[in-house]
Formats: C-alpha cells, sequence, structure tokens
C-alpha cells in the first residue's frame, strides 16, 4: 500500500507516518511506501519497514497536485494548511493555499480515469459560529466566523460532492484544538492552549492572551493519530452522504486547564503562566464554538481523551520521557 501525506512535515503528519513505521501497516494491509509531501523536507521515521520518499512543493500551484498523485496512492491524507490566525491575517495566503490547494488536488483526482482512493481531509471545528448551543450536535449549522473556518466549510463541502459523485472516497474530520502540541510555538490562534502546559513544563514562561474563562475543544496528538488511522480504515457505507464529522474531545476553561495542570505538576510550574491579553486573539477565539456531542462519530468508533489530565500525561509520556522540570 502506498499512503501519500500532504503537510507531511508538520506535527500531525510526522507522528502519522511514525505510528505507519511502528505498526507496519494500516487496516491488516502492509504500507509498502510513504510519500510525505510539503514545503519543507520530511524527516524520515526512524527503522521504517517501507519505501519513504519526501517532496518538497506547494500544493496551491497548478500542476503540483497531478505530480503528487501519479503513482497512484491508495491513501491520501491531506493535512496541508496554513493554520488559524495566519489565515486571518493574510487572506490571500489563506485562501489559496486551504481553498485552491485542496480544489487543485480534488480536481487532479476527478481527472485520473479508474482512480478512487480513500482521501481523508482534515478540517476543524472553525466550521462553527455563533451563537452557538451549549452542546454542538451533529446537525448544527455551519456558519463560520474566520477565514479559516471558511476555507475548511467549502473543503467539506467539496470533499462530499466529490465523494458523491465517486471521484473518490472521502471522510472529513473536524479536529478539536490538537493539545499539547510539541515543538515550538506556531501562527495558530488556538496555539496557547499547548503553550501554557508545554513551556512550564519545560521549566519556561508561557503567555496566557485570553480570559481563564475561555471554553474550548480540545484531543492530544495522540488521538488526532488516531482519528486519521481510523478515517482511513473504516467502512464508509456507514457515514452516509455527510461525509465531515467532528471528532471527540474533551471541553474545558483554561482556568480549568490550569488547575489540571497544577494537580499534575504542582503551583511552581503553573507560576510560569503570565497573563498578557491580545485583542486580536481574543476576538478569534470568542469565534470559536466551545463543546460539543459528537455522536456520529462514537457511534462510528472515534475515541479520544475522557478529561484533561489525560492529555497532559499523554504530553509528558510522549514528548518529556515521562518527566518535567518542577
Amino acid at each position: 500500500m502506498h499512503i501519500l501525506v500532504l503537510g507531511g512535515a508538520g506535527m500531525v503528519g510526522r507522528k502519522f507516518i511514525e505510528r505507519l513505521a511502528r505498526d507496519g501497516g494500516l487496516g491488516g494491509k502492509p504500507v509498502t511506501r510513504v510519500t510525505a509531501q510539503d514545503v519543507v523536507p520530511a524527516s524520515p521515521p526512524p527503522a521504517a519497514p517501507f519505501d519513504f520518499e519526501t517532496v518538497v512543493s506547494d500544493l496551491s500551484i497548478p500542476g503540483e497536485a497531478e505530480k503528487l498523485i501519479a503513482t497512484r496512492p491508495e491513501v491520501i491524507i491531506h493535512l496541508a494548511a496554513v493554520v488559524s490566525g495566519e489565515a486571518e491575517a493574510n487572506f490571500d495566503k489563506g485562501y489559496r493555499i486551504n481553498l485552491d490547494g485542496t480544489r487543485y488536488l480534488f480536481e487532479a483526482i476527478r481527472k485520473a480515469e479508474g482512480y478512487t482512493p480513500r482521501l481523508v481531509f482534515t478540517s476543524s471545528v472553525a466550521v462553527f459560529g455563533a451563537p452557538f448551543h451549549e452542546k454542538i450536535e451533529d446537525e448544527f449549522f455551519t456558519t463560520p466566523l474566520t477565514s479559516y473556518g471558511t476555507q475548511k466549510a467549502i473543503g467539506e463541502l467539496l470533499l462530499c460532492d466529490y465523494s458523491r459523485r465517486g471521484f473518490f472516497d472521502g471522510v472529513g474530520i473536524r479536529l478539536p484544538t490538537i493539545c499539547v502540541r510539541p515543538g515550538k510555538p506556531n501562527k495558530a490562534a488556538s496555539g496557547f492552549f499547548s503553550n501554557i502546559i508545554r513551556e512550564p513544563l519545560n521549566g519556561e514562561e508561557a503567555v496566557l492572551p485570553v480570559s481563564d474563562q475561555v471554553r474550548h475543544w480540545h484531543a492530544s496528538p495522540r488521538s488526532a493519530v488516531g482519528f486519521l488511522i481510523h478515517a482511513a480504515t473504516m467502512d464508509t457505507a456507514a457515514i452516509g452522504p455527510r461525509r465531515a464529522l467532528t471528532m471527540p474531545g474533551y471541553s474545558c476553561t483554561v482556568a480549568e486547564q490550569i488547575e489540571t495542570l497544577r494537580k499534575v505538576a504542582g503551583e511552581n510550574v503553573v507560576k510560569r503562566i503570565k497573563r498578557e491579553t491580545d485583542p486580536v486573539i481574543d476576538k478569534i477565539v470568542a469565534g470559536w464554538p466551545r463543546n460539543f456531542n459528537p455522536q456520529r462519530a462514537l457511534a462510528l468508533g472515534f475515541k479520544a481523551e475522557a478529561n484533561f489530565e489525560e492529555i497532559i500525561r499523554v504530553h509528558i509520556e510522549d514528548e518529556l520521557h515521562g518527566t518535567f522540570v518542577k
């Protein structure tokens, strides 16, 4: 089996490929080749039992998608995107990469005669906009209040239509905010949710740009990889025509995040969080949903953490080798 990972140098893409290397297969089938595409080179996973290729390209350039699917990979994982804060700050770039790049990919597959891959498209809970219910149900309408959410919502509609027409077998997964992200802070508006956990555990200060009462929907990187694997291998006959699914997660306030960090790591770690309100981030986050009732995804077998303590402990186990700076 050949798997193409678009955005393969990013955190979730890297972890997905590492999981493939550990498992050696996907859905009971051996993986023989993985192609990781991104705007920067992707690192090969250690001890991979398959051929690994990294491709440096820009999916939003006409003709690039055709090159990437020329070898007809059976599974395509579409993670490539400009993150929320950057898409809001740079309107042209957000639409070029998040919308045009996706459309070019879908069109390249459509025009490849006799080719019908499984395509997993990573969307976002940013497709929903206020006013919100206490818990967002699967039937809640998509009225995004950011450019990023709008770009993802359009991608979902295209995914459903191209799947309906039989051009590919698509599954859209609306990711919660993935927390705790390893590495350095990125330009995502949601990045602070990870920063206020990750940096203090590393002995560094972190800035909290919003109120403690901000509530949000979270899942760990480990869960995100699990979502991708399940979406790539599940029986899509059970999904029906609505191919976009809200992934499970855990809803909590920033105050609850901090209190959980205090419980796990102690007061000295929590003291490394500094409060500096950022009106731009505050406005973006105010337009995001806070809690969900993802019954369709749960019924179809998707799983995530049951509480925020699990999310912190996953980070300590997977990224910090079980220890942290007290």
